[in-house]
C-alpha cells in the first residue's frame, strides 16, 4: 500500500496525461479523499466506492477515495495503482464527459454502472 503523498503524485501524473478539454466545466476539480466507501446496497464488505463523478448546485467535481482503494488493493504496489488509478479516473472522466454532452441513454456509462449493480445484486438474490 502506497502512503498518500504518493498516490497524490500517480494522480497529478495521470491527470496530466489528460487533454485539456476533459476538465471543461469541472469546476470542483479532481479531490483526493482519505475515506473508505461503502454503497448501502453492498452486502459486506465486498464492494468499495472507487472513484465518484458529483454535481452539486452547479458544481462538477470527481472524488477519489483512497480508502477504498487501499481496502480493494491492499498489496498494490506504485505501478499497479498506476494502471487501476487510470482506469478509475478515466470512468470518472467519462461519466462527465456523457453528462456535459446529455448522453443518458442505454449506451452511457450511467447505464453500464447501472447494470453492473443490478447483475451484483442478483448475485444475493435466491
Amino acid at each position: 500500500m502506497i502512503g498518500m503523498e504518493e498516490y497524490r503524485k500517480i494522480v497529478s501524473e495521470l491527470l496530466d496525461e489528460l487533454p485539456d478539454a476533459f476538465f471543461r466545466e469541472l469546476s470542483g476539480g479532481v479531490i483526493v479523499s482519505e475515506e473508505t466507501v461503502i454503497p448501502p446496497y453492498a452486502h459486506g464488505n465486498d464492494l468499495y466506492t472507487m472513484g465518484l463523478y458529483k454535481v452539486f448546485s452547479g458544481v462538477r467535481q470527481i472524488i477519489l477515495y483512497k480508502g477504498s482503494f487501499d481496502r480493494a488493493h491492499p498489496q498494490a504496489d506504485a505501478e499497479q495503482t498506476r494502471t487501476l488509478l487510470r482506469g478509475i479516473l478515466r470512468h470518472e472522466f467519462r461519466h462527465h464527459l456523457e453528462f456535459l454532452s446529455g448522453i443518458h441513454d442505454e449506451t452511457s456509462l450511467e447505464a453500464e454502472d447501472r447494470r453492473a449493480k443490478h447483475a451484483y445484486l442478483a448475485r444475493f438474490r435466491k
